[in-house]
């Protein structure tokens, strides 16, 4: 179990995508985010959500991160629930590693391939903090909106009602990547 986690007080958020409630959960030095609209109900649909400053906040094509964050916000909207943004960048290799992962993109490299010239597996993050952050909210089921089938069974402990798809279409510079997500990493698209 994780502990000494710091909870901040609830907020209001009015974005470009709605208007929700923010909450952040502080473990060690990385600090999460839960971006919620209610109702929430008995089971309410959850993203969860890793870093991905390049496509999230730059716009990048090379990935789809962006635009699924982008779909889970209005999907929230319309429905509620809530996404829960984990500090986990290039999945969980941090910025640097990313960009250099990137560069060895840029030379041919998948982006499997890309992690493990430097040394990473394929997909490094870790689930703890959705289940410590669901427990927080007491919600024990869930609809969960996700392609990656790793986060259906890094859930220990949460009921899955339903896994509600990401549909999002694919653009000259990410195709590849999604092709990689799809074949290699077992992604359902």
């Amino acid at each position: 179990m994780l502990k000494n986690i710091k909870t901040s007080d609830v907020a209001n958020l009015p974005s470009c995508f709605g208007n929700f409630k923010v909450q952040a959960f502080k473990q060690g030095y990385k600090e999460h985010l839960v971006i919620m609209k209610e109702p929430l109900g008995d089971t309410p649909i959850v993203r969860v959500h890793s870093e991905c400053l390049t496509g999230d906040a730059l716009g990048s094509l090379k990935c789809d991160c962006g635009d699924q964050l982008a779909f889970a916000l209005r999907t929230i909207e319309k429905e509620g629930g809530m996404v829960i943004y984990l500090r986990q960048e290039g999945r969980n290799i941090g910025l640097l590693n990313k960009i250099n992962a990137y560069a060895l993109q840029d030379k041919g490299f998948d982006t499997v391939a890309a992690n493990h010239q430097l040394g990473f597996a394929a997909d490094e993050r870790t689930y703890e903090m959705v289940q410590y952050i669901l427990a927080h909210y007491g919600i024990k089921k869930i609809r969960l909106l996700t392609n990656n089938p790793k986060k259906i069974s890094a859930l220990e402990g949460i009921k899955i009602i339903e896994r509600l798809p990401i549909v999002i279409d694919p653009n000259e510079h990410n195709e590849n990547y999604l092709r990689v997500k799809k074949e290699q990493m077992g992604h359902l698209l």
